[in-house]
């Protein structure tokens, strides 16, 4: 069953592009912005990696960390952030284990073919680690996706 709207999430959310692990309990009385995406520099994920990367002063402002999720390993994380000049971690979900407890890892269809993915959801988390706000798949405009966070 996924984690919902009013959920507490999971304290350990697994290792950053370094391999240091990420616990919600460091950043108690912060907002966490933790966003789902499907993979490492491909056009959609770069687009809303930057919109988060230039308004991240906005964000910050606003009381937010944020943390970017998908399967890729910490090399290749490391790669984005650095191409990308990312200012945020990104969480490598190897296992996917993260992801199913979230919801965000399922089964999608591409051309008629068949695969495991990741769904682009994001979840803010208020200052108690509870779920306060889902954006959905279908809801998520990867262009402009720090103003959706931030209205």
């Amino acid at each position: 069953m996924a984690l919902q709207i009013g959920d507490k999430a999971p304290d350990s959310l697994g290792v950053n592009q370094n391999g240091k692990e990420i616990k919600l309990s460091d950043y108690t009385g912060k907002k966490i912005v933790l966003y789902f995406y499907p993979k490492d520099s491909t056009p959609g994920c770069t687009a809303q990696a930057c919109s988060l990367r230039d308004n991240y002063e906005a964000l910050l402002s606003k009381g937010y960390i944020v943390f970017g999720v998908s399967a890729d390993s910490e090399k290749s994380h490391l790669r984005f952030i650095e191409k990308q000049n990312l200012p945020f971690d990104l969480i490598a979900d190897t296992e996917t284990k993260l992801s199913a407890q979230f919801g965000t890892w399922g089964e999608k269809s591409m051309y008629g073919r068949q695969y495991m993915g990741m769904f682009r959801t994001t979840f803010i988390i208020n200052e108690n680690g509870i779920i306060e706000k889902i954006i959905y798949p279908k809801e998520v405009n990867t262009k402009t996706h720090a103003q959706q966070i931030i209205d």
